[in-house]
């Protein structure tokens, strides 16, 4: 692991440590666009449909999305690069399974996943780290699974620095990316575009969101 990554690694982990509680309190379990859930629930239906393999929810938080994914029928585990962020989904939800570990190595053996669910987590993640991690996409997923990420667009690139939130000091990175951007590395990694999606800002929303959904050959 190069310094760089090691970096990058430890102020996100820090920092959602940090604010883990106060984040959850704000993101409550079942508070969902009616849009995002329906593509979750696409993405569960063509896993599924796929097999039994497991979905690894990569960036799980406080395990609303791998709860969600078991409601569906779809055998999950949530990773997490954030102890107290597992902490809390092991509390809040004892009988599903939640690791701490990272997208950039996922401690997994090859093509044993179904599926890969990214919700807002790869936005933390530098540019010049994105082929490793979709490399890792690529490589734990059998033939024929599906990834869905989701993440704030803009019209161009762009990144942003939080040096505070919830009133705790942080050192958080956040990176926006085009649609085309993300699927262009995504196809570089082997995985193929199944489709994307654009939705509006709702509610207390600052930028629009970008699903995109690819599958291994």
């Amino acid at each position: 692991m190069t310094d760089a990554t090691e970096r990058f690694l430890q102020t996100t982990r820090s920092s959602y440590d940090t604010i883990a509680k106060d984040y959850a309190a704000q993101f409550p379990a079942g508070d969902w666009h009616p849009l995002d859930r329906t593509l979750i629930s696409t993405f569960a239906e063509l896993v599924g449909r796929a097999g039994t393999a497991p979905v690894a929810d990569l960036g799980s938080g406080p395990g609303h999305v791998t709860a969600l994914l078991d409601e569906l029928g779809v055998p999950a585990f949530g990773v997490d690069l954030s102890p107290a962020m597992v902490t809390l989904a092991r509390d809040t939800y004892p009988r599903l399974r939640f690791h701490i570990g990272s997208m950039t190595a996922l401690d997994l053996p090859d093509a044993t996943l179904g599926g890969i669910l990214a919700l807002y987590s790869t936005i933390h993640v530098p540019d010049d780290h994105l082929p490793a991690v979709f490399a890792e996409f690529h490589r734990t997923l059998l033939p024929g699974g599906h990834a869905l990420l989701a993440f704030q667009t803009t019209p161009e690139p762009g990144h942003l620095h939080l040096p505070e939130r919830f009133g705790y000091a942080i050192d958080l990175d956040y990176y926006w990316r085009t649609p085309d951007q993300v699927t262009g590395l995504l196809t570089e990694a082997g995985l193929e575009l199944v489709a994307t999606v654009r939705r509006e800002t709702s509610g207390e929303e600052k930028w629009p969101r970008a699903f995109v959904l690819v599958r291994k050959p």
